[in-house]
């Protein structure tokens, strides 16, 4: 599930999930809202006010490959968001960052439930006028790419509109 900020691809991807018929896990990949962001302890509350009351949710900031490893059959995942899970790991070297997103590649091969990601697209304006915002931006993008071969469906939802990538468009050759 791919999309910028505001444009629905959470709610999107929480109708998915509920018409999985699947008991469903939600897997927050970010911080704890503080008291004193009140704009990020807003979005939180809004998404946790959404999802239906039997839902399970696992706060796992930057250990999402191994919660994945820990979800069983009969289930269904939903991960939101890659962004924020991108943004714990940019203190990482090269090194130990590409081994966090083998990690969770290797996760999603074998988790026993269906996963659907939710990811943030920042690459499509301006760009970053910092190393951090650039170094962000190219490692979702590099992350989103790693993972679609995995995907049965890629979604795109802007402007509240959901389109369905997979059946649209045709894969990038790889150089």
């Amino acid at each position: 599930m791919l999309g910028p900020t505001r444009s629905g691809k959470s709610r999107w991807a929480e109708h998915l999930a509920q018409q999985s018929g699947l008991p469903v896990t939600y897997l927050a990949t970010g911080p704890r809202p503080s008291a004193d962001d009140a704009a990020w302890l807003a979005r939180v509350e809004a998404h946790a006010a959404r999802r239906p009351p039997n839902w399970s949710v696992l706060e796992v900031d930057s250990a999402l490959a191994s919660s994945l490893d820990g979800l069983r059959s009969p289930g269904f995942a939903l991960v939101d968001s890659l962004g924020t899970w991108v943004a714990a790991g940019l203190e990482l070297d090269p090194s130990a960052w590409q081994q966090r997103c083998t990690a969770l590649v290797q996760s999603l091969s074998t988790c026993e439930v269906p996963v659907l990601l939710v990811s943030e697209q920042t690459g499509w304006g301006v760009v970053p006028a910092t190393a951090i915002g650039g170094l962000f931006r190219d490692r979702l993008g590099s992350l989103e790419q790693q993972l679609a071969p995995f995907c049965a469906a890629i979604w795109l939802v802007v402007a509240g509109r959901a389109l369905n990538l997979s059946n649209l468009g045709f894969a990038v050759p790889s150089v």
